[in-house]
């Protein structure tokens, strides 16, 4: 658990190998209630080879003192990140549509 916002990762290891390896993150909302989206590459434990790069965006809540996790969601596959990304690209794309002024 960390204290601070810039502390909180996903890398993980287990027996010195670096299961989860963390690529980059992007803070998305600060405060008691912080949304981080992580680039990450998963381990195959098999095989040892790493997974193509997937995203996980996380919730933390601040709570005496640490930031604890409390929801995330995986966007595993590239071309599920690309649905995604053409979703937001419609909603957000008339902002007076989403505001139900069209």
């Amino acid at each position: 658990m960390a204290e601070r916002i810039e502390d909180l990762s996903i890398e993980y290891k287990e027996d010195d190998k670096i299961i989860i390896q963390q690529i980059d993150k992007n803070i998305l909302t600060r405060g008691n209630w912080t949304t981080i989206m992580y680039l990450f590459k998963e381990m195959d434990k098999k095989t040892g080879e790493y997974s193509d790069p997937k995203v996980s965006i996380r919730r933390y809540q601040k709570r005496n003192g640490v930031y604890r996790q409390q929801s995330k969601f995986n966007i595993s596959s590239a071309k599920q990140g690309r649905e995604i990304i053409l979703a937001l690209q419609k909603w957000f794309s008339d902002t007076a549509a989403l505001a139900g002024t069209a």
